[in-house]
């Protein structure tokens, strides 16, 4: 593990796919596999770089060779028929627009969820003294574009096929020396109103069991982010105090896109461990000033003291334009930093 810093900058995972990198995902028969291979090389080149002008403490591969968060692990999943047509094409983007697989088959992954390859990729590329994140889906989220069968007759028997499957990739990850590993887990977020709390925390600490204390662990708690809207029911009240038993080291919440509220479930985080800081809106084209950012920070410093808080974006960046991504995350930095150099 290792120490972090106060008042640390940091990022949930994804950023977005430069111009042309969408433009050849939808092309890639013409593309040969020597040169999707440097098409992916030369996107996770152009994340770290975004990340490194910024000045953040934490960097990742921006998940430049996902094609989702979480959907492209379904293409590592063994058991797995045809994804089903999608519910709904045209009209307001919305979750209902991706359809869901049919599992065929025992669940598993037998050759990994390609993690490692990633983060060995962020390796080589990187330049030191940054620490290195890793992000990996947690078995429920994994679990949500799954349909039950009359082997995995509901969604928490499919999550329990999973946990394994995020175990091992968790502990390939340590193997490799990751130093961060981030533990996504949106669909608890989003289902924690009206689900069993007490068995989101056993699910979450039973993947996680074997990593524990060998790396730094994090988990990512949101409300869902399609396309710039969300899905949950936006309130942290009903996870806690059951979510503080997690067996994490730092755990983030979304608060710049719901207006800081509950900014006060900070405070209770931090008795337990380190708490990230959602200070940026990946779903507006307001772009928050290094002013915003630095009265964000001194509110936060109200509730928890500065050797417990990490700032960052309320999720992942993959949804939010390139030019207001790197835009935002300069002048969170700028905004931490003045508060930091203060302290």
């Amino acid at each position: 593990m290792t120490e972090q810093e106060p008042l640390r900058t940091t990022v949930i995972g994804s950023y977005p796919f430069p111009s042309w990198l969408e433009f050849a995902t939808q092309h890639l028969d013409k593309f040969g596999f020597d040169e999707i291979k440097e098409l992916q090389e030369d996107a996770v080149i152009t994340a770290i770089h975004d990340q490194v002008a910024a000045g953040l403490d934490v960097i990742t591969d921006g998940e430049q060779t996902r094609l989702d968060f979480n959907l492209s692990f379904y293409g590592y999943l063994s058991g797995l028929g045809e994804a089903e047509p999608s519910r709904r094409n045209f009209g307001s983007p919305s979750h209902d627009q991706r359809g869901k697989h049919e599992i065929i088959g025992e669940l598993g992954a037998p050759k990994g969820l390609g993690i490692v390859e990633e983060f060995e990729r962020l390796k080589r590329l990187a330049p030191s003294g940054f620490i290195l994140k890793a992000s990996v889906p947690g078995p429920y989220t994994l679990s949500g574009r799954l349909n039950p069968n009359k082997q995995y007759i509901n969604r928490m028997a499919i999550t329990e096929a999973l946990v394994p499957v995020v175990r091992k990739a968790l502990e390939d990850l340590v193997a490799a020396g990751c130093q961060e590993v981030t533990v996504d887990e949106p669909s608890m977020s989003c289902y924690a109103y009206k689900s069993d709390t007490k068995k989101f925390v056993d699910i979450f600490n039973r993947t996680v069991e074997s990593v524990v204390g060998k790396t730094f662990l994090s988990t990512h708690l949101c409300f869902g982010n399609y396309k710039g809207h969300p899905v949950g029911k936006r309130q942290y009240a009903p996870m806690f105090p059951d979510f503080l038993d997690f067996t994490v080291d730092e755990i983030h919440v979304e608060m710049a896109n719901r207006e800081y509220a509950e900014l006060e479930v900070i405070g209770e985080i931090a008795k337990k461990c380190r708490v990230a800081v959602g200070v940026i809106d990946v779903k507006s084209y307001h772009i928050e000033t290094p002013d915003e950012i630095a009265e964000r920070v001194k509110q936060c410093l109200q509730y928890a003291p500065s050797e417990k808080l990490s700032f960052a974006p309320d999720c992942g960046l993959s949804q939010t334009a390139r030019w207001a991504a790197k835009q935002k995350l300069n002048n969170m930095v700028a905004g931490v930093v003045r508060v930091r150099q203060n302290l």
